[in-house]
């Protein structure tokens, strides 16, 4: 007993960190060199298996979206004494060829995949800086690392510490990816929480704000996902749920962040 408490106490003290921009203290047990090891293989196989598209208007605009939203990332994450957090990323932006796939992710580290099927749904560059920024968000606010740590515990209840500690362990490697949720070749993805999604929400219109994109764009984004106008049906909806709530909630939102927009 006197052990367990012991991992508890460790647990709900050396495994707190806070989340940027929002501030909310969150259960952070994975080392982020370890979960961006594991999760790179996993990515790098997906990529290695998929068509990508490395030329064209389409690609080229995947690309320059991820990089102005991530330096608006950096940027903040500077002015916030948080610089050291910086080297913990090394941005990629890849678009991947599958028209029928209404979906996108990012993973630890900073690798981000865009399928083709979401852009007849982003329409331009403000609805595609509105799904890049929100998956930005989602990186630099470690919600994979917060619901794999929640997972762990779970799982491993009083042999928590044990279970990070065998990095080896199939099973610790696959409640990794498992967490994040991305990739579906996995056969299974764990989706967000209602907390993170708007958390999330929040970050990602400040992150494309203070990149020159109309936060706006997100509540017209999210009313044509919810109403399906792609014509197909929505992965993106497996770790993204959406519904009238969320769409009020982002234009309650919206007011913060066109503080942070200049055209």
């Amino acid at each position: 007993m006197k052990k367990i408490l012991v991992i508890a106490f460790f647990v709900l003290t050396a495994g707190c960190s806070s989340v940027p921009i929002t501030g909310r203290k969150q259960l952070s047990l994975i080392p982020d060199s370890q979960i961006t090891q594991m999760s790179l293989q996993s990515y790098n196989e997906l990529i290695n298996q998929s068509e990508i598209a490395k030329t064209g208007e389409q690609a080229e605009l995947v690309k320059k979206v991820g990089k102005e939203i991530t330096e608006a990332a950096e940027a903040f994450l500077r002015e916030n004494g948080l610089e050291s957090e910086i080297s913990n990323y090394s941005w990629e932006f890849n678009l991947i060829k599958e028209d029928k796939t209404v979906n996108a992710f990012c993973m630890p580290g900073g690798k981000i995949a865009v399928y083709t099927g979401i852009l007849p749904v982003t329409k331009n560059a403000d609805g595609l800086a509105v799904v890049i920024g929100h998956e930005v968000a989602h990186a630099i606010a470690k919600h994979g690392n917060e619901r794999m740590s929640q997972a762990l515990v779970a799982q491993f209840g009083g042999n928590v510490l044990s279970a990070i500690a065998a990095q080896k362990s199939e099973q610790t490697q696959q409640l990794i990816m498992l967490a994040y949720g991305a990739g579906t070749q996995l056969g299974v993805l764990l989706p967000y929480s209602r907390k993170h999604e708007y958390e999330a929400d929040r970050i990602g219109l400040i992150l494309m704000a203070r990149a020159g994109y109309n936060p706006n764009a997100a509540v017209i984004f999210w009313q044509d996902m919810s109403a399906g106008s792609s014509g197909q049906t929505s992965d993106f909806f497996s770790t993204h749920p959406s519904d009238s709530k969320r769409i009020e909630n982002l234009k309650n939102l919206i007011p913060e962040a066109m503080r942070y927009y200049k055209k």
